[in-house]
Parts: structure tokens; sequence; C-alpha cells
């Protein structure tokens, strides 16, 4: 009973060692992935981007906001049309 209590101890530890060696090599693998394997934008690129991002943001915030107002003014016909 006593060696099959360590023995599941034991099996434990390793399953832990398996564990944290399989956190560590996740980071080492995500660092080294990060430095060496990804492309990053340059400065303009990024402000490219940027820029592209907010004009495309108010181009369809400004077509939600018409639709919203367009859809408002439209039941508001059509309940004047039931008074």
């Amino acid at each position: 009973m006593f060696s099959v209590l360590i023995f599941r101890f034991s099996d434990f530890q390793i399953f832990k060692l398996n564990l944290m060696n399989k956190i560590s090599n996740y980071f080492r693998e995500s660092y080294h992935e990060l430095l060496e394997k990804v492309t990053w934008p340059t400065w303009n690129q990024l402000q490219q981007s940027t820029v592209i991002v907010l004009v495309a943001t108010v181009i369809i915030t400004a077509m939600v906001w018409v639709m919203d107002f367009a859809g408002n003014q439209l039941l508001k016909l059509i309940y004047s049309l039931f008074k």
C-alpha cells in the first residue's frame, strides 16, 4: 500500500514537471516567435493603417446614423397614419 502511494506521488511529481516544462516551453517559443518570426510594420505603415481604420469607422458610423435617422422618420410617418 505504501509503495502504491509513493508511486502515485511520484507520478504526480512527474506530471507537475511535465506541465511546468510545457508552460515554460510555450513562453520561450512565443518570445522567440515575437522577436524573430513576426514581421512588424514600420512607423509609416502603422500610421497609414490607423488613418484607414479611423476613416472607415467614421464612414460606417455615418451610414448607420443615416439608416437610423431614415428608419426613425419612416416609423414616425407610419405611426402618424394611424392616429
